[in-house]
């Protein structure tokens, strides 16, 4: 079974990461990589620093903790206390909270993190907000296999993996401390209450 990332995020061709057809697990796995080959491509709009490129008109307020690669678009806020690793994209308009902390993540136009977040191994899609204390979660600690295997479509997909949080769809919407379990395949405008589970593992059953 395949995953075509953008029937989540309509957006993501045109984003230019990685060849068309590569599943969200190992997109989010080489981010480091992909992002720091799209800095090359970037306009003189962007101040370039090794590894870090952050268009003039972004924020990024003091107490923000940057580790490239990464690139920060058109009018993005980063807000105090965040913390950005791993290969970050952040699109036009994205904002990133306070005390977030976002790794090797990419967030489509629009998509907004709240203050004391955590978004690891995934993809955002435009317009996606999470709300304050919402974890997408990467690694399965809990578990003595740590592969991430996705119960979607009725079949398992097993990615292969140890590391994926979430493929958010475009518009979708995570509650207040809503936890989303690794490997979690989010449809567009979908809602994910506040408090709520998402936890798409095959032997889950809540």
């Amino acid at each position: 079974m395949t995953i075509d990332i953008a029937e989540f995020v309509s957006a993501w061709g045109a984003a230019g990461f990685g060849q068309p057809g590569l599943p969200p697990w190992v997109v989010t796995a080489q981010a480091a990589t992909l992002i720091a080959a799209a800095l090359s491509k970037l306009d003189g709009d962007y101040r370039i620093t090794g590894e870090q490129a952050i268009h003039t008109t972004a924020i990024v307020e003091p107490g923000a903790t940057l580790k490239g690669p990464l690139i920060i678009g058109p009018r993005v806020l980063v807000a105090a206390g965040a913390y950005l690793r791993g290969g970050v994209f952040l699109a036009a308009d994205c904002v990133v909270g306070p005390a977030c902390e976002v790794k090797s993540s990419f967030l489509l136009e629009g998509a907004k993190i709240a203050h004391l977040s955590f978004v690891g191994d995934s993809i955002l899609g435009a317009r996606v907000n999470v709300e304050a204390g919402a974890i997408i979660a990467n690694y399965r600690n809990e578990l003595d296999d740590k592969r991430v295997r996705i119960r979607h479509g009725g079949g398992i997909i097993d990615t292969g993996c140890d590391k994926f949080g979430a493929l958010v769809g475009d518009d979708a919407r995570i509650g207040a401390n809503a936890v989303i379990a690794p490997g979690a395949l989010i449809a567009r405008g979908f809602r994910v209450p506040r408090l709520g589970l998402v936890d798409q593992h095959p032997d889950f059953r809540g």
